[in-house]
C-alpha cells in the first residue's frame, strides 16, 4: 500500500510536470491567427462530418495517457520494427487525423515552424466540441512536440473498454486524474460510435460458454446482436449513447443506469459509490453541471506531462520527427 502511494504521488508529479510553461494567447506575438485557424479548419470538417468531434476528443485523450499531451500519437511508424503509438490497438479506430494535418500545413504556411502539433490537437478537440454546441473551455498553449512513440506503451496505458472499475481508477490516477474526472471524462461516451469487434465477447461469449453478459440489459443486448454478428467487419459500429447520439448531453449516464452502457467500462461505472452517484445525480438532474464538469476535468487532462521550453521539438509535419 505504502508503494502504490508513493507511485501515485509520483505519478500526480508528473502529470503537472511543466503544466506552469502553459499560457493562454502563447501564439500571440509569434503566430497571432494561430487559434483562428485552427478553429476554422476544425470547425469545416466538424461541420460537415460532426462524428470527427467525438474522434478529436478522443484522440487528445489517447495522447495525453502516453507521455503525456505531447503529439506522440500522431507518429508515423518508420518500419515494421518501429510501430508507433498511432499503430496499437486502443488507437486503430480513431478518426480525425487529416483535420490535424490540414491545420498543420496552414499553420505552416502562416508561421514556418512556431505552432506545435500538441498545441493543434489540443485546440481542435475543444473546437470540435463547441462545433456540436459541446462545452468548451480554456486551453493554454505553448506545448511542444514529443520524439518518442511506441506502440506497445499505448497498449499498456491506455484505459481498455474491458476494464472494471479498479483498474480504471488506477489509471486515471497514474494521470493525476481523480475519480471523478474518471467518471465525468466517461461522459464524453454521449456521442460518437463504438466498434462491433469491440464488444462480440460481451455479446456472444462472455465467459467462454457462448452466452452474454449478465449485467447487459438483455432488450439491449438483443438489439446489439441485430447491428453486431459474431463476426463483425472491422468497420461496424453503434452509436454509445442510443438515445440522442449526435447531442452532447446527459443520456449517456441515463444509458448507464438502464444497464445499456456499451462497454464493460462504462458498465463499471455503477460499481463505485462516487461513480455510480454521479451518473445518477447527472440523470435525475438532466445534466446541470455536466458541462461544467467536463470542461473542468478537460482543462485538468490537456496539461498532463506536456513539454514545455526547449523540450521536445515543434514538427514541421505532425506526422514525422524533424530530421
Amino acid at each position: 500500500m505504502k508503494f502504490f502511494s508513493l507511485f501515485l504521488v509520483f505519478a500526480m508529479l508528473f502529470a503537472m510536470a511543466n503544466a506552469q510553461g502553459l499560457m493562454l494567447d502563447y501564439y500571440k506575438h509569434s503566430c497571432p491567427n494561430a487559434e483562428k485557424i485552427v478553429a476554422r479548419i476544425t470547425k469545416q470538417y466538424v461541420s460537415h462530418v460532426p462524428n470527427f468531434a467525438p474522434g478529436l476528443i478522443r484522440m487528445i485523450f489517447h495522447d495525453c495517457a502516453v507521455r503525456g499531451c505531447d503529439a506522440s500519437l500522431l507518429l508515423n511508424p518508420t518500419s515494421s520494427n518501429n510501430q508507433t503509438e498511432r499503430t496499437a490497438v486502443p488507437n486503430s479506430t480513431l478518426r480525425g487525423f487529416q483535420i490535424i494535418e490540414a491545420v498543420k500545413k496552414a499553420l505552416e504556411t502562416e508561421c514556418p515552424g512556431v505552432v506545435s502539433c500538441a498545441d493543434i490537437l489540443a485546440l481542435a478537440s475543444r473546437d470540435a466540441s463547441t462545433t456540436i454546441n459541446g462545452p468548451s473551455w480554456e486551453v493554454p498553449t505553448g506545448r511542444r512536440d514529443g520524439k518518442v512513440s511506441l506502440a506497445s506503451e499505448a497498449n499498456a496505458l491506455i484505459p481498455s473498454p474491458f476494464a472494471d472499475i479498479t483498474t480504471l481508477k488506477q489509471n486515471f490516477a497514474a494521470l493525476g486524474l481523480n475519480t471523478k474526472d474518471l467518471v465525468v471524462l466517461s461522459g464524453a461516451h454521449t456521442i460518437g460510435v463504438g466498434h462491433c469487434f469491440i464488444i462480440t465477447n460481451r455479446l456472444y461469449n462472455f465467459t467462454g460458454n457462448g452466452d452474454t453478459d449478465p449485467a447487459l440489459n438483455p432488450a439491449y443486448a438483443a438489439w446489439l446482436k441485430t447491428k453486431c454478428s459474431p463476426n463483425p467487419s472491422p468497420t461496424s459500429f453503434v452509436f454509445m449513447d442510443r438515445i440522442t447520439p449526435t447531442v452532447f448531453d446527459e443520456k449517456y449516464y441515463t444509458m448507464v443506469t438502464q444497464d445499456r452502457g456499451l462497454f464493460e467500462s462504462d458498465a463499471a461505472l455503477l460499481n463505485d459509490e462516487q461513480t455510480r452517484t454521479y451518473v445518477e445525480t447527472q440523470v435525475k438532474t438532466m445534466g446541470a453541471t455536466f458541462d461544467k464538469d467536463f470542461a473542468e476535468s478537460m482543462t485538468k487532462m490537456i496539461k498532463i506531462g506536456v513539454l514545455t521550453g526547449s523540450q521536445g521539438e515543434i514538427r514541421k509535419d505532425c506526422g514525422v520527427v524533424n530530421a
